[in-house]
């Protein structure tokens, strides 16, 4: 069974066991200090009213006044066509959509939507950002016309919305760049932020895990104990594994990368004061292969929120995943529809029929002896944002009041609910992965993995 220690020691080294299920609070045993590192961005020029916040899972975004997030909604390519905006050409309106158009196969477009007569208009779930008759463009903000006339602000040429689901300063519940969209995911929006500020041979890769960085070409980086007190590590037979990502002869440091000399004239990166390796055995990209190696640790900008007390970490034939405190395997469902405005549908408050129609053929009843809302006990809480507590109806998949008949109180994750799955009978067991269309990532549903040996959870 494949130690787990090392996936979220990020920069520093966690005190957990080191195999089978592991308390989610042994990942978090770093310092205070540590835990509050963030991603570090570029500064620039913003038009009044606009400001950064560092989001838990997303890091630095960008967003107005109130604090809510700003996303854009960028051209993606389909399996039947595109969808999404070109940059300065924003096409979301007010339109009500009642079919599909068949981007995705294997349905054919002019199929009727669910819940067609109250489905929402695009504006109406993505309010653009409006720019005054007498705002004026600043760097990379300019101001785009948009359908009906509208004037609206646009970032690096892509048009700018809030989300319906965001409520404080620091939500990005509208959309995640953990899932980057594509052929099966439909053509998603995307939390918009400033230039990370990095060299350009390097770039964050966004999971469960946390905000994880890597080469350009997507292969990770590592730091290695062994390098201390100035002295390297990591030499002799060790270079046969890692190879020191090596720094350009004229390049400068920048932000929390600096340049550290192996030996007169060999120059190599250091993240944070750790000098930086990639694992020249590592088949995936990104992955957490080099890892396994004593000593060596994946490297993370920005850690996310400790998971709620309780959970754990447990381990699959095909990597680590986020269990309860019973050991079971927690999962979060996953949906994009193929209208033309390409509406999420994962959330309660948007249509259940995609839901119900892939885990129970419509029926709640039917669904709910496969999956189950995680119940959450009445002295547990959350310390975070992305995690959070509510109360649902299971019989219309509904949010609703602790005081409402049959309200069942329940984990939630992005403001989703989180699952559990009857065909796991075991720690480790993950029988309701990737079960829906597209492995699950279109309609239905992804165990939460930490660390997925066989591509990205």
């Amino acid at each position: 069974m494949r130690n787990v220690r090392h996936i979220l020691s990020g920069l520093t080294l966690a005190a957990c066991v080191a195999a089978g299920a592991a308390s989610a609070a042994e990942y978090y045993s770093w310092t205070k200090q540590q835990y509050a590192l963030t991603e570090d961005y570029v500064r620039e020029e913003m038009p009044p009213g606009f400001k950064v916040v560092v989001a838990e899972l997303e890091g630095p975004v960008f967003a107005d006044a109130s604090g809510k997030t700003l996303y854009g909604w960028p051209l993606t390519p389909l399996r039947n066509g595109n969808a999404g905006e070109l940059k300065g050409k924003p096409t979301c309106d007010d339109t009500h959509y009642r079919e599909n158009v068949g981007l995705q196969s294997p349905y054919p477009g002019g199929l009727e939507l669910p819940e067609v007569n109250t489905r929402p208009s695009c504006v109406q779930v993505w309010p653009p950002v409006l720019a005054s008759a007498d705002s004026k463009a600043v760097g990379k903000w300019t101001i785009v016309d948009g359908p009906n006339g509208r004037k609206q602000w646009a970032y690096d040429g892509q048009a700018l919305y809030t989300s319906n689901l965001d409520q404080k300063a620091g939500d990005v519940l509208g959309a995640t760049s953990a899932l980057e969209g594509g052929d099966g995911e439909g053509a998603l929006r995307k939390p918009m932020g400033p230039e990370r500020n990095m060299p350009s041979q390097f770039k964050v890769s966004v999971s469960h895990a946390g905000r994880q960085l890597t080469l350009a070409n997507n292969y990770s980086i590592y730091v290695f104990d062994g390098d201390a007190g100035g002295k390297f590590g990591c030499t002799g037979a060790c270079l046969e594994k890692f190879q020191p990502v090596p720094a350009p002869e004229r390049i400068r440091p920048q932000g929390d990368w600096t340049i550290v000399e192996r030996s007169p004239g060999v120059k190599q990166w250091a993240y944070r004061g750790r000098p930086v390796y990639s694992y020249i055995l590592e088949q995936k990209r990104p992955s957490f292969e080099g890892s396994d190696e004593p000593g060596w640790h994946n490297v993370f900008t920005q850690l996310p929120p400790q998971f709620p007390k309780g959970f754990q970490i447990t381990e699959g034939t095909a990597g680590s995943m986020l269990a309860d405190a019973k050991g079971r395997t927690l999962y979060l469902y996953n949906c994009n529809d193929d209208a033309q405005d390409q509406l999420d549908c994962s959330h309660p408050s948007q249509p259940q029929a995609y839901r119900l129609a892939i885990c129970g053929k419509g029926d709640w009843q039917r669904c709910r002896k496969t999956f189950q809302y995680l119940a959450a006990g009445a002295d547990e809480k959350s310390d975070s944002g992305i995690w959070s507590i509510k109360y649902i109806d299971a019989s219309t998949g509904r949010w609703v009041e602790p005081s409402a008949s049959g309200a069942q109180r329940v984990w939630a994750y992005r403001d989703r609910p989180v699952y559990v799955c009857t065909r796991d009978k075991t720690p480790g067991d993950y029988e309701c992965d990737a079960w829906g269309e597209f492995s699950g990532m279109r309609n239905g549903w992804k165990a939460f993995w930490i660390r997925e040996a066989f591509g990205r959870g």
